[in-house]
């Protein structure tokens, strides 16, 4: 077989090793029946909820079960066919069999980034938060470069942005800012992107055009809806209202965290937002509790500065984006910040379920 065509076969086989590996395909099987039985269940339709509950999970379990078997079904097919038409010397089916896995390859790895989307808030909407780090207008004008960054790729998803809060900088860029990302499964793709993110460029604010570092943080977590329980004691909150601009800051004391909104004029309007996303910050934390990955994210996200970087980002002497967990690299900086983010969060979803890390050298 060409050294092209076993490359996608590889590639086929590893989506198809970790879709496997991530259902527990005899577990998944023998909860789909199980589902499949509760469905025909007349008794399960007295509880609107808990049907929809049950039929969402079976959907989506379905769905990745079928888009599984069909991937195996076509490369089987698909290889049979190759090693026919070599042995018959037929150069133009094998030339249609390598197109045809290289379409099979990047179905199987859309297949798999939908699968491994199963957690438990993945489906939901998402608030993304940046802030800049140490430096004054160096971080300040990359935490605004980030927020861009996230608006375009929600954009290129179709999804609906809203700036819920923005702190601008003195001469450029944000010193924070929350965007609210409305999209299928806004926070199980951007829930990758927590951390320390680093970038490395010849100053435009530095008249002597000297190379700076400049890092920001990203911290993401899901929308959460009146379905899901967040149990926290109103005395353990230090509200601060701004009268002049409506602005409305609430911290929660035994956890440190803070939430803010200032972006609707009413001072009501920004209240209620700012409980919304105090559920959702505490949501999240429960989250990162239970889950091993998460925790170690949290953990990096203490300092924003050296040591604790996801991803460098260098534009100059050489063009390069490296992230630091899972080893991919672009040479595109541009396109990364324009939202070509698809490769970085699919590794990164990979990374969470088979639970292996790379030794990855950071840039200079």
């Amino acid at each position: 077989m060409r050294a092209e065509a076993q490359a996608h076969v590889d590639s086929i086989n590893e989506a198809l090793a970790l879709l496997r590996r991530f259902l527990d395909w005899d577990r998944a099987l023998r909860r789909l029946d199980e589902l499949n039985a509760r469905v025909e269940d007349q008794a399960l339709w007295n509880d609107p909820k808990a049907a929809q509950e049950v039929m969402r999970e079976r959907r989506r379990l379905d769905e990745a079960i079928t888009a599984t078997r069909a991937i195996e079904t076509e490369l089987a097919d698909t290889v049979e066919l190759m090693d026919m038409a070599e042995a018959e010397g037929d150069t133009g089916m094998v030339d249609d069999g390598v197109a045809g896995l290289a379409a099979l390859s990047l179905r199987a790895n859309e297949d798999k980034i939908k699968a491994l989307l199963a957690g438990e808030a993945d489906a939901n909407d998402t608030y993304i938060e940046v802030n800049a780090g140490a430096g004054g207008t160096e971080s300040q004008d990359w935490a605004g470069m980030l927020s861009r960054m996230y608006t375009r790729w929600a954009e290129r998803r179709g999804m609906k942005v809203e700036l819920i809060d923005q702190h601008s900088g003195e001469q450029a860029g944000i010193k924070s800012a929350t965007l609210l990302l409305k999209g299928e499964n806004a926070y199980g793709y951007a829930k990758t992107e927590s951390g320390v993110h680093r970038l490395v460029r010849i100053s435009p604010y530095d008249s002597a055009a000297r190379r700076h570092t400049s890092f920001a943080s990203v911290w993401v977590y899901p929308v959460i809806d009146d379905n899901i329980e967040v149990e926290y004691n109103e005395s353990d909150l230090r509200m601060h209202i701004n009268t002049t601009d409506s602005a409305v800051r609430i911290t929660h004391i035994p956890t440190g965290i803070v939430v803010q909104c200032q972006n609707q004029r009413s001072q009501h309007k920004n209240k209620a937002e700012a409980y919304n996303q105090l559920r959702a910050r505490l949501y999240e934390r429960e989250l990162a509790i239970r889950e091993a990955a998460a925790n170690a994210e949290n953990d990096s996200k203490t300092d924003i500065g050296w040591g604790h970087q996801i991803r460098s980002y260098v534009l100059q002497p050489y063009q390069m984006v490296k992230d630091l967990r899972t080893g991919v690299v672009s040479t595109a900086p541009g396109d990364v910040l324009d939202g070509a983010l698809d490769p970085f969060m699919a590794a990164a979803l990979s990374q969470r379920v088979t639970g292996e890390t790379v030794e990855v050298d950071d840039v200079d």
